[in-house]
């Protein structure tokens, strides 16, 4: 049967504000599609990946249409849902026979609502796809039942949808094969946001799967709340690190929750790296109470360039409050522990937080200042589907119903002790805040080495112009208002 996995077509200036999406712009490797793409060929299922990313959605259509597929996977989120029905549909008129899924963070979460949603599906994958995909692709193929398929919730003959139950999560993650990269076409093309990389192609890798920690907005820990972490063999890491080398990556971006979860492993990992002599550089995330100076000096020498503390907030009321399970000085000793290590460090913070006022949201924007982390990013609070912050809105805020709104950068969530326009104010105020100090600019102006340097200080520059406009014009707006 021949397949097709999509990511349907999007463009970064649906995400981010045309005022800084030159700075903000990023292509991530679709990690969990490459994942069940690899399973799907381990299994004697060929499959294309087309991505929206590169492609707009006529030539998708075009291409699964050419290809006779019988079988298409398409992924969404929460903010691409819109477009995942609008691809079904496609897909379903030129291809009236195929069977659609839907797979990824927001299907796992609404389930049965997609398909209520959007006629055109035939099943939803709940939960992790490797398996359930493959087990689908066999009862297609033999012609047997879908009912009892443990992760598959599908559309009937008669059209009754009949919801399975949840698929166990994968336990030994070695038996997974590596995620399918060469399907990705020019791997050079996926990069992180300017500035947050040093070399290309970069290559994502994880090395474990879910979380144990208890964040009120965070759509891995409810999914995992029963199993926590679960952990690949460094041995298995490590072969598929020398696979990407081979490949020709430069570098490599762990997108594990945080890496430092287990502190014996992640300095297990560091000095296989050191002892195989494999030579690229990385970038880690880790939670701000699980590092210190030692371990993040082991980084450093195993090639690690920089790493992503998780702050979210200058007030510790507001920590507590979405469960972040650390303390301000906590955050303060990380970050100083990763430059004394010699590390670059990157920082989110989070407007709009739960019981958050303007004022307590000025005191972060002023303990991210202080922190001086060499970047900084501020999001906005996001209530993604099937995390407790969503199921629990009403006791804390309103919920917008438009899934644009569902990025980072759109105001999905507004507690009740702000407004809409405060939270946009106070990010344009945060970024014009942190980027236009002087020790920062000298700096970024002083960490220029290549022209890649220049060209993404340039584009920070163009940005932060844009929003010292904006700022400008929202207050213009006030006064005479």
């Amino acid at each position: 049967m021949k397949s097709a996995l999509i990511i349907p077509s999007w463009h970064p200036e649906d995400i981010f504000s045309s005022r800084t999406v030159e700075s903000q712009i990023n292509y991530w490797q679709p990690l969990g599609t490459l994942y069940v793409a690899s399973a799907m060929e381990a299994a004697g299922y060929p499959v294309r990946f087309l991505n929206g990313a590169f492609m707009d959605h006529d030539e998708i259509i075009r291409q699964v249409s050419e290809g006779g597929c019988g079988f298409v996977g398409i992924y969404s989120t929460a903010f691409g849902w819109p477009r995942a029905k609008i691809t079904a549909e496609a897909v379903r008129a030129v291809l009236p026979d195929a069977f659609i899924v839907a797979g990824g963070p927001y299907p796992i979460a609404v389930r049965e609502g997609c398909l209520t949603d959007c006629h055109a599906l035939d099943a939803v994958v709940t939960g992790e796809g490797e398996e359930t995909v493959v087990e689908l692709l066999d009862r297609l193929r033999t012609g047997d039942l879908l009912r009892g398929l443990p992760g598959l919730v599908f559309r009937a003959a008669d059209g009754r949808i009949v919801a399975n139950a949840p698929r166990p999560f994968v336990t030994d993650l070695d038996r997974l094969a590596f995620p399918a990269r060469h399907l990705l076409g020019e791997a050079g093309r996926y990069i992180p946001p300017p500035g947050t990389y040093r070399k290309k192609p970069v290559a994502v890798v994880l090395t474990s799967r879910g979380c144990n920690r208890r964040c009120l907005y965070c759509f891995q820990m409810d999914r995992t709340r029963a199993s926590g972490i679960r952990y690949r063999s460094l041995d298995n890491v490590i072969e598929e690190i020398e696979l990407c080398l081979s490949q020709g990556y430069r570098e490599i971006k762990f997108i594990d929750d945080t890496l430092a979860a287990d502190r014996d492993r992640a300095l297990e990992l560091v000095e296989k790296i050191r002892k195989r002599r494999l030579r690229f550089s990385w970038f880690a995330s880790a939670c701000a109470n699980q590092v210190d100076e030692g371990l993040l000096k082991a980084f450093r020498k195993a090639g690690c360039w920089a790493i992503l503390i998780g702050a979210e907030s200058g007030v510790q009321k507001n920590l507590n409050t979405v469960r972040k399970g650390i303390t301000l000085s906590q955050v303060e000793r990380a970050v100083r522990s990763a430059k004394r290590a010699g590390l670059h460090v990157f920082t989110p913070f989070i407007i709009g937080l739960p019981g958050e006022t303007y004022e307590e949201a000025l005191q972060t924007i002023e303990f991210a200042c202080r922190l001086d982390p060499h970047f900084a990013n501020f999001h906005a609070l996001t209530p993604f589907p099937g995390t407790d912050l969503y199921d629990q809105a009403s006791c804390y805020g309103t919920v917008s119903k438009d899934l644009n709104d569902y990025t980072y950068q759109g105001a999905a969530f507004i507690p009740y002790t702000m407004t809409r326009q405060q939270i946009v104010e106070l990010r344009q105020m945060a970024f014009r805040r942190f980027y236009s100090r002087p020790s920062f600019l000298i700096r970024r102006v002083a960490a220029i080495r290549t022209g890649r340097d220049l060209l993404t200080a340039w584009k920070g520059l163009k940005s932060l112009t844009r929003l010292w406009r904006a700022g400008s014009r929202v207050h213009e707006s006030a006064v005479t208002g």
